[in-house]
C-alpha cells in the first residue's frame, strides 16, 4: 500500500520540460501563421491596387469639380 508520502510526492510533480517545449512551439507556430497570413492578405490588397491603377480603373489624384 502507498503511504501518504508517496502519494503527496506524485501528486506534487513539476512541470513536464517536453511539453512546455511542445506548447511553446505550438503557440510560436500559430502566432507566425496568423501573421503571415495577415502579411499574405496585405500583399493581395496591394498587388489588386496597383494592378488597377495600372488598368487606369482608378486614380490616386483628386479630380477638380
Amino acid at each position: 500500500m502507498a503511504g501518504p508520502h508517496q502519494v503527496a510526492r506524485a501528486a506534487h510533480k513539476g512541470p513536464s520540460v517536453v511539453k512546455e517545449i511542445v506548447y511553446g512551439i505550438t503557440l510560436g507556430i500559430s502566432a507566425g501563421l496568423l501573421w503571415k497570413m495577415h502579411h499574405w492578405n496585405h500583399q493581395r490588397r496591394t498587388k489588386e491596387f496597383y494592378d488597377l491603377l495600372e488598368r487606369g480603373e482608378i486614380s490616386v489624384v483628386v479630380e477638380d469639380e
